[in-house]
């Protein structure tokens, strides 16, 4: 008996499971990865879940390799992903920024720990949020969705596939530690339930077929390498052939198709989910496991009849800079629980432009942050400390 490709009903799943299935959902069929904590049990999951769907899982030397071999997969015509932590991210962000700059759609689901080097392998943090939006040299747009449950795992991984076709480049799902080994009610829908996109094919000839060729929408069909297209895969600056050109010139059109086809589709590809705004005076900005104690700090405060609110970051990456312009004259002041030294803290200082007061509530990771520390901050604010 075929092993089914979406399983159908509720489960009690950990994080790293429910990515696994979301993934298989999504229609991924090839998985290239190195075990590392906290996200080994993603690895795990998939090794046995992919051969019984005729996909290939594949553990590779390193990371460095992993990412190599899901751009490949990629360009051979399967949906490829990999997961990693920490030290394999960054051994990853080379070829994360080939991986934008050929335009590959693939899915890299990173589940934070502890650092900076080997850090804390177990236990939970937040510090890869700008890695994830600045860790490859040169400029360019990523998106990336961070996950508050196991339901969220399952949700955002068919989501990060479905944006990486879109947009072809690779999606970064940042979870963490807590949500990873959190184990919690998933259901999975049925497979007609799910919205699956694939990449654009070419509606050209093979002979005017060219793979970097934007159509109206900004995005270039992707050919699959053996339909018997001409295809050129370069790191270098390329033109719309795909062949180097080293000039300033084609630089500047390449990295403003890149970053033109993100920006121009912000209001598609940003989520979040917002509570308790329309008479809020005090908004919390939260997203993974942090999300959680915002709620809760939120709902406390809503008992002692305090307006608070709370913005949950679905996306990261692209940031919702235009909901925050929009309620920053408007409410007494923003905090941000944030598993690290302060890092998307710095987004929400910048969008606000000093209209209002702007708390961080922080630790370097290995526990989360409890709810009453976030409503001290509440307190503090509503009296017009800082």
């Amino acid at each position: 008996m075929f092993a089914k490709e979406v399983l159908t009903g509720i489960h009690f799943f950990n994080g790293d499971q429910a990515c696994c299935e979301g993934a298989l959902a999504a229609g991924c069929r090839f998985f290239a990865g190195y075990p590392i904590t906290p996200a080994t049990e993603i690895a795990e999951s998939i090794s046995r879940r992919l051969p019984e769907l005729g996909g290939i899982y594949i553990q590779m030397e390193d990371e460095i390799a992993s990412m190599a071999a899901v751009l490949g997969a990629s360009w051979g015509g399967v949906k490829a992903m990999t997961s990693t932590s920490g030290p394999g991210f960054s051994l990853m962000m080379e070829n994360i920024g080939l991986g934008v700059c050929t335009e590959t759609p693939c899915v890299v689901c990173n589940v934070q720990r502890g650092g900076p080097s080997t850090g804390l392998p177990t236990l939970v943090a937040q510090g890869d949020m700008m890695q994830a939006r600045w860790g490859s040299h040169g400029h360019y747009e990523i998106i990336a969705l961070a996950p508050a449950s196991p339901q969220d795992m399952f949700d955002f991984t068919i989501r990060a596939f479905n944006l990486s076709e879109q947009y072809r480049l690779p999606v970064i799902i940042l979870a963490d530690e807590v949500i990873g080994h959190m184990n919690e009610r998933v259901i999975i829908p049925r497979e007609d339930e799910i919205e699956i996109i694939n990449r654009p094919k070419p509606t050209v000839s093979r002979e005017e077929y060219l793979p970097y060729k934007a159509e109206a929408d900004g995005i270039a069909p992707m050919a699959t390498c053996g339909d018997g297209y001409r295809i050129h895969i370069t790191g270098l600056t390329h033109d719309e052939r795909g062949y180097p050109g080293m000039d300033a010139k084609t630089q500047d059109q390449m990295v403003n198709r890149l970053v033109a086809k993100i920006r121009n589709n912000r209001d598609k590809i940003i989520k979040t989910k917002n509570l308790y705004l329309d008479d809020a005076n005090v908004v919390i900005v939260a997203y993974g496991i942090s999300a959680r104690s915002a709620l809760q700090a939120v709902r406390d405060a809503r008992n002692e009849g305090i307006k608070a609110g709370l913005i949950k970051l679905e996306t990261v990456w692209p940031f919702p800079e235009e909901l925050i312009r929009s309620l920053a004259p408007q409410v007494k002041a923003f905090i941000m629980p944030e598993i690290n030294g302060g890092q998307m803290v710095l987004e929400l200082e910048r969008c606000t432009g000093g209209a209002c007061p702007v708390t961080l509530v922080s630790n370097f990771g290995g526990s989360i942050i409890h709810p009453g520390l976030i409503l001290s901050s509440i307190h503090k604010a509503i009296k017009g400390k800082s």
